[in-house]
């Protein structure tokens, strides 16, 4: 089974989550991890969507998206050419003797040390999916007392398949060789 990160432009407007959810759900397909955000022109919100599957299921998946009247344009996030970071907070339980062990970790993986109690600390790290994971099985010997996370959001890297749209709209002719 492989993994694919799509990132999809929508319409900001009530209900476009729902719709996505229920395309997933009414066809059996799993969201390992969905994030959801207005971009710079709040007419539009970015969804990033991380599923598993066969080529044959994820291309049904992107036609099925594309299908949707909110999307207005759908991209595959290849993992050579985009940039995925997910954030992580961590509440670990410590006292004097293990603080300066967590800490040393921390810095290690440049996370920062968001909130600091007598007995916990609360880390947060952001970075890719493996980066974080490398920083939970450090954490092995301590024991975590909550953990959330955002999940994956990326963009594609350079200009090449940037679309913007004008008020009506439309796609317009990007042409960011000139700037």
């Amino acid at each position: 089974m492989e993994k694919v990160v799509f990132s999809i432009l929508v319409d900001n407007t009530s209900g476009v989550l729902s719709r996505i959810a229920g395309l997933f759900s009414r066809r059996g397909y799993n969201i390992d991890s969905l994030t959801v955000g207005v971009t710079a022109d709040p007419r539009y919100s970015r969804a990033t969507i991380v599923t598993r599957g066969d080529n044959t299921i994820l291309d049904q998946i992107e036609k099925q998206l594309n299908k949707l009247e909110d999307v207005v344009d759908i991209k595959k996030l290849e993992p050579d050419n985009s940039v995925c970071r997910e954030l992580i907070l961590v509440k670990v339980l410590c006292d004097e003797s293990n603080r300066q062990n967590i800490i040393s970790i921390a810095d290690i993986f440049r996370a920062k040390i968001v909130d600091v109690s007598i007995e916990s600390l609360v880390i947060e790290l952001v970075g890719s999916q493996s980066k974080l994971e490398a920083f939970l099985r450090m954490l092995k010997d301590v024991e975590i007392l909550e953990l959330a996370r955002t999940g994956l959001t990326g963009l594609s890297r350079g200009t090449f398949d940037v679309k913007m749209y004008d008020e009506d709209g439309r796609l317009m002719d990007n042409d960011f060789s000139k700037a």
